[in-house]
Protein backbone atom coordinates (compact mmCIF):
# COMPACT_ATOMS: atom_id res chain seq x y z
CA UNK A 1 0.00 0.00 0.00
CA UNK A 2 3.02 2.69 0.67
CA UNK A 3 4.40 1.66 -2.32
CA UNK A 4 1.42 2.44 -4.44
CA UNK A 5 0.30 5.71 -2.34
CA UNK A 6 4.44 6.68 -2.71
CA UNK A 7 3.94 5.99 -6.79
CA UNK A 8 1.04 8.26 -6.97
CA UNK A 9 2.75 11.06 -5.09
CA UNK A 10 5.49 10.61 -7.09
CA UNK A 11 3.44 10.92 -10.80
CA UNK A 12 1.39 13.71 -9.37
CA UNK A 13 4.76 16.13 -8.15
CA UNK A 14 6.48 15.38 -11.28
CA UNK A 15 3.10 16.33 -13.36
CA UNK A 16 2.98 19.37 -10.78
CA UNK A 17 6.89 19.96 -11.48
CA UNK A 18 6.40 19.75 -15.70
CA UNK A 19 3.42 22.43 -15.12
CA UNK A 20 5.26 25.35 -12.56
CA UNK A 21 8.90 24.75 -13.52
CA UNK A 22 10.43 26.36 -16.67
CA UNK A 23 11.68 24.12 -19.63
CA UNK A 24 9.86 21.19 -18.29
CA UNK A 25 6.83 19.74 -20.37
CA UNK A 26 4.82 16.59 -19.84
CA UNK A 27 1.86 15.90 -22.19
CA UNK A 28 -0.56 14.24 -19.59
CA UNK A 29 -1.00 12.47 -16.35
CA UNK A 30 0.13 9.17 -18.25
CA UNK A 31 3.60 10.43 -19.10
CA UNK A 32 4.14 11.22 -15.52
CA UNK A 33 3.09 8.05 -14.15
CA UNK A 34 5.53 6.48 -17.16
CA UNK A 35 8.51 8.97 -16.23
CA UNK A 36 7.87 8.41 -12.54
CA UNK A 37 8.63 4.19 -13.78
CA UNK A 38 11.49 5.45 -16.50
CA UNK A 39 12.97 7.01 -13.58
CA UNK A 40 12.72 4.22 -11.52
CA UNK A 41 14.37 2.04 -13.23
CA UNK A 42 17.36 4.86 -14.64
CA UNK A 43 17.80 5.01 -10.96
CA UNK A 44 18.09 1.08 -10.08
CA UNK A 45 20.33 0.05 -13.18
CA UNK A 46 22.65 3.18 -14.70
CA UNK A 47 22.71 5.00 -11.38
CA UNK A 48 24.95 2.38 -10.06
CA UNK A 49 27.52 2.46 -12.14
CA UNK A 50 27.20 5.92 -13.08
CA UNK A 51 28.06 6.65 -9.34
CA UNK A 52 31.36 4.27 -9.60
CA UNK A 53 32.73 5.51 -12.80
CA UNK A 54 32.15 9.16 -11.35
CA UNK A 55 33.75 8.36 -7.80
CA UNK A 56 36.92 10.51 -8.78
CA UNK A 57 34.82 13.47 -9.93
CA UNK A 58 32.57 13.71 -6.94
CA UNK A 59 35.60 12.94 -4.26
CA UNK A 60 37.18 16.48 -6.14
CA UNK A 61 33.60 18.40 -6.19
CA UNK A 62 32.84 17.46 -2.81
CA UNK A 63 29.44 15.56 -3.84
CA UNK A 64 28.28 17.90 -6.36
CA UNK A 65 28.83 15.52 -9.35
CA UNK A 66 25.90 13.61 -8.11
CA UNK A 67 23.97 16.49 -9.04
CA UNK A 68 24.97 16.18 -12.69
CA UNK A 69 24.61 12.46 -12.55
CA UNK A 70 20.90 12.89 -11.23
CA UNK A 71 20.54 15.54 -14.34
CA UNK A 72 21.27 12.96 -16.46
CA UNK A 73 19.12 9.89 -15.38
CA UNK A 74 16.70 12.49 -16.16
CA UNK A 75 17.78 13.69 -19.79
CA UNK A 76 18.15 9.82 -20.71
CA UNK A 77 14.65 9.63 -19.38
CA UNK A 78 13.49 12.54 -21.74
CA UNK A 79 15.39 11.24 -24.56
CA UNK A 80 13.19 7.97 -23.60
CA UNK A 81 10.03 8.96 -23.28
CA UNK A 82 8.18 11.12 -25.98
CA UNK A 83 5.80 12.88 -23.70
CA UNK A 84 8.60 14.26 -21.34
CA UNK A 85 10.41 17.17 -22.81
CA UNK A 86 13.10 19.27 -21.56
CA UNK A 87 14.78 22.54 -22.95
CA UNK A 88 18.28 22.09 -21.36
CA UNK A 89 20.42 20.71 -19.07
CA UNK A 90 19.81 23.30 -16.65
CA UNK A 91 16.07 22.44 -16.82
CA UNK A 92 17.29 18.85 -16.26
CA UNK A 93 18.77 19.79 -13.01
CA UNK A 94 16.40 22.02 -11.79
CA UNK A 95 13.80 19.39 -12.30
CA UNK A 96 15.99 16.45 -10.46
CA UNK A 97 17.25 18.31 -7.49
CA UNK A 98 13.23 19.77 -6.88
CA UNK A 99 12.06 16.45 -7.61
CA UNK A 100 14.39 14.66 -4.97
CA UNK A 101 13.65 17.35 -2.20
CA UNK A 102 10.27 16.59 -2.77
CA UNK A 103 10.31 12.59 -2.90
CA UNK A 104 12.61 12.78 0.06
CA UNK A 105 9.44 14.62 2.16
CA UNK A 106 7.47 12.30 0.51
CA UNK A 107 9.16 9.62 2.30
CA UNK A 108 9.74 10.98 5.06
CA UNK A 109 5.75 11.16 5.71
CA UNK A 110 4.46 8.07 4.45
CA UNK A 111 7.26 5.69 5.86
Amino acid sequence: MGFLLKFILTAIVTYALAYFLPGAHLDGFGDALLLVLVLAVLNAVLKPILKILGFPITVLTLGLFLLVINAVIVLLADWVLPGFKLDGFLAALLFSVVLSLVTSVIDMVID
